[in-house]
């Protein structure tokens, strides 16, 4: 009985976090740099969905590029996050669920097999434009 509680206390402490600060279903559109600096995903509407794609990646032009990518597709807006859909991580090339939020002011996107609570988040700084070098061909 106490492992449970404790099993569900620590769950709780994972996702209170991540509800904190929710805000608007458009405070996800926009560009994005990933948080190794190596990418900007641009999030926009794709239909009554956001989608993430690809728009630069410091090795544009190279075997590793990854311009142009799809990396999220997420159908729903509930309870502060986008929802029901999927993450592509590039780095293993596979689909994971996720959930996309926005807090303050910065992008985390949340990769997870199962149960939200034991996935990865990675955050993501807003910016206004991509750099200009190297550039990706979309």
């Amino acid at each position: 009985m106490k492992l449970m509680s404790a099993v569900i206390a620590f769950a709780v402490a994972l996702a209170v976090p991540l509800c904190a600060g929710a805000g608007t279903p458009d405070e996800a559109k926009g560009l994005w740099l990933s948080a190794d600096k190596g990418a900007v995903i641009e999030f926009k509407s794709c239909g009554e969905a956001i989608c993430g794609r690809i728009v630069w990646d410091k090795d544009a032009g190279t075997p590793a590029d990854t311009c142009g990518v799809q990396v999220a597709q997420l159908e729903r807006y509930d309870n502060g996050a986008w929802r029901q859909g999927w993450v592509y991580d590039p780095r293993d090339k596979k689909n994971y669920k996720g959930v996309v939020r926005v807090k303050d002011g910065d992008l985390f996107i949340r990769a997870f097999i199962g149960v939200e609570v034991l996935g990865e988040t990675e955050q993501l700084k807003r910016v206004d434009s991509v750099p200009a070098m190297p550039s990706c061909r979309l």
